[in-house]
């Protein structure tokens, strides 16, 4: 009888399932390869698109250069804006498409979104945001063409600098730079001290010595004084442009002539205008200001403070006439008078620059601006902006708040920000509790709001408004004419 083998049968079954397995291998193997080639091939397409997207940004950094106010992309209508992009041998590839925000009213801030797409997976897109802008004036809390003195109670936010020297007696929360290597105190006599110095006695020590510091002064080591300037002071340094910097006033009237609001001389000693909340504002002439007796006057030195005198409004009947009330503000957002000008108020969501001048440009008629109350912002996320341009002096007058606060961009273009000297002859008023400024100044002239004899406010407090640096109010003038990135995010 034969017999079957079934050793031969079981090695077919081996062999099947061996193959099997391989070939479950290799399709395994195959799908891995496939998908990891799609993944880089999907990789290199995501990387080619952001690529795309980013060329778009500098495509449109490249239009502004030399196009600074064209945000259609030279079309003259509402994007979004698609161009082709090619390779280096001319064949399209892709896409970027670009959305473009202009800048609020006043503000340089370009925002620019750009997408990218590449035609070899239409799936894919990517797209990066930028921001551009030009730097303002408003690079610094306060900025000065002459000698300054901060004296006891004053505190700073914000970069200070002088093309002067700077004494520096209160608390610095930035860094307070001056153009000198050292100068001479016109405050006190003896020899030359540094570009910025102090004379608040060192720890353990308090108070202040007036007299000539050996210890803030060359040859000695400038020693930290944390205690002061707690980010640090440097000098010397680069000048600032004050002459470049201060704003075209006389541009400014024609501007707000053609598309804003603008006065011409009152008739009276000046305008008072008080800002609303509801983008409306009223405006007076003003008929008669307080006037004070002989021994304020005298205690004055009117020869030393030209322009002084009380700078406010008379509150009796007949002190000022009404011309206009609930009067829009402009849509380009610049009011004009061609007189004095007195203001006080508060905006809401309103960008606005106000100004004062008198043309021909003279010494001897130079208008000036002066907040006696509250001048207020109801936002402080750089929603609210308001520059104030005189052609003299910014002033706070003898009649002022006890506790005042201003909310604006504010320039002296010839004269000074401050408070002229009232003394105890003055009557009421002469000596005042807090001053709160919250934007930035620019003084040609020495800034004070206080005297050595503890007359004017007690207490002063400079607040920076960083909002500023690339949204300036209306035609406010900028320290450069090219466009930076202030951020760049992928968006997607």
């Amino acid at each position: 009888m034969k017999k079957f083998n079934h050793q031969q049968g079981s090695i077919l079954i081996q062999a099947i399932v061996f193959g099997s397995i391989a070939v479950l291998l290799l399709n395994t193997l195959g799908a891995w390869a496939g998908t990891n080639v799609k993944a880089s091939r999907q990789a290199s397409n995501r990387e080619t698109a952001i690529q795309i997207a980013e060329a778009g940004i500098d495509y449109y950094r490249w239009h502004l250069a030399h196009a600074p106010q064209d945000y259609r992309d030279g079309t003259g209508v509402a994007g979004p804006y698609t161009h082709n992009f090619k390779d280096k041998d001319g064949n399209i590839i892709g896409q970027f498409i670009l959305d473009i925000t202009p800048p609020p009213l006043g503000s340089t801030l370009v925002t620019i979104k750009s997408t990218g797409k590449i035609n070899a997976d239409p799936s894919i897109s990517r797209s990066a945001t930028t921001k551009l802008a030009k730097p303002s004036l408003a690079k610094y809390s306060l900025v000065s063409n002459s000698d300054m003195r901060f004296g006891e109670g004053t505190e700073v936010f914000g970069p200070v600098h002088s093309n002067g020297g700077i004494r520096f007696d209160g608390v610095a929360h930035n860094i307070v730079s001056s153009t000198k290597t050292n100068y001479t105190d016109p405050d006190h006599t003896g020899g030359n001290e540094f570009g910025v110095h102090t004379h608040v006695n060192a720890p353990p020590g308090a108070g202040v010595n007036n007299t000539f510091r050996p210890n803030e002064a060359p040859p000695s080591a400038t020693p930290s004084r944390t205690d002061v300037f707690l980010a640090g002071r440097q000098f010397p340094v680069p000048a600032v442009d004050f002459t470049g910097l201060v704003s075209d006033l006389s541009q400014i009237k024609t501007d707000a002539i053609a598309n804003g609001k603008y006065y011409a001389a009152s008739g009276g000693l000046g305008y008072y205008i008080l800002l609303k909340t509801n983008d409306t504002f009223d405006i007076y002439r003003v008929n008669s200001l307080i006037s004070i007796g002989g021994a304020c006057a005298t205690n004055a030195t009117t020869a030393v403070q030209p322009g002084w005198g009380t700078w406010s409004i008379n509150t009796t009947g007949g002190s000022k006439t009404l011309i206009a009330s609930n009067v829009s503000f402009p849509a380009n957002g610049l009011i004009f008078t061609e007189d004095n000008l007195w203001i006080d108020g508060q905006i809401n969501t309103a960008r606005l620059t106000i100004a004062a001048a008198t043309f021909p440009d003279s010494a001897a008629t130079r208008r000036s601006i002066t907040v006696n109350n509250d001048l207020l912002y109801s936002n402080y996320g750089g929603q609210d902006v308001l520059s104030l341009i005189a052609q003299n002096n910014v002033n706070v007058g003898l009649k002022s708040l006890d506790t005042l606060r201003i909310d604006a961009a504010m320039i002296a273009q010839n004269g000074r920000i401050g408070r002229f000297y009232y003394s105890s002859n003055c009557g009421t008023g002469y000596v005042r509790d807090t001053l709160t400024l919250y934007g930035m100044l620019a003084t040609n002239g020495r800034y004070g709001f206080a005297y050595s004899n503890n007359t004017g406010y007690t207490n002063r407090n400079l607040i920076y408004d960083a909002n500023l640096l690339y949204g300036p109010p209306p035609s406010f003038p900028l320290t450069s004419d090219q466009y930076s990135i202030i951020s760049w995010d992928e968006t997607n």
